[in-house]
């Protein structure tokens, strides 16, 4: 890893969605700092290469509409709570990486003008210029369409080389590998196979759109944080979805 990140990174700005259940580490809900801590050091090491990161975080943690308020509140509604639940998770990351040492700025997809800048593209591309990171909050601003479709629409946006997907799994595998111990893992995949196979990287949505747009999709374990900068300096690590 270091030999090949001292030829330089293998990517000038990278889109990195952390799923808001791997923020809460072990916890299951809510934020767990010391994850929190270990991922916002790696980002610091990534800037400090010259990487531009945009990030957009999930909000599974506190509330996942379409899960959460299934039967129970209307579907536009319960996304839109979900929205706010992102906010509270780039809040909070961007403080954790604040104390890092590293300037931040959070852009909401729904105006809360109080507490973070609106996304504007032109905005956020001037932040990523700069050396800030930037987190990009409320997913697309519209229900019905997941963090992770706003993860691939907003890196076609900014025009990341690639889509960093930090989960709580190591890669993609051709059936469930907490269920299946038979379970193959593929180290590179295409987006058809992905959907015609119905795998669980994305929703088929958010897998459209990025083989639509040609941006390949990178899935590791957020368990070891450095897995972030290992990516981004080029080792094959997790699996590799692209065209």
């Amino acid at each position: 890893m270091e030999k090949e990140c001292n030829a330089g990174p293998a990517y000038k700005r990278v889109l990195l969605k952390l799923s808001g259940e791997a923020l809460a580490g072990d916890q299951q809900f809510g934020l767990d700092f010391g994850v929190m801590r270990d991922v916002s050091e790696v980002i610091k090491e990534c800037v400090a290469l010259g990487v531009e990161v945009g990030i957009v975080v999930g909000g599974g943690n506190f509330w996942r509409g379409v899960k959460d308020g299934a039967g129970k509140i209307e579907r536009s509604r319960a996304d839109h709570m979900g929205m706010l639940a992102t906010v509270m998770n780039s809040l909070a990351m961007a403080d954790v990486l604040e104390q890092t040492g590293v300037e931040v700025r959070v852009q909401t997809a729904l105006e809360i003008r109080a507490i973070a800048e609106p996304y504007i593209r032109l905005k956020a591309d001037k932040h990523l210029r700069r050396g800030r990171v930037v987190l990009f909050a409320c997913g697309t601003g519209n229900p019905y369409f997941s963090t992770d479709t706003a993860a691939v629409l907003r890196a076609a946006e900014i025009g990341a080389e690639a889509i960093l997907l930090a989960k709580n799994i190591d890669g993609v595998y051709n059936a469930d590998p907490n269920i299946d111990p038979d379970a193959v893992k593929y180290d590179s995949i295409s987006y058809d196979d992905v959907l015609a196979q119905h795998l669980q990287v994305m929703d088929s949505t958010a897998t459209s759109l990025s083989m639509d747009n040609n941006i390949p999709v990178i899935l590791f374990a957020l368990k070891d944080p450095k897995n972030i900068l290992r990516v981004i300096c080029g080792e094959q690590i997790g699996t590799i979805v692209k065209n």
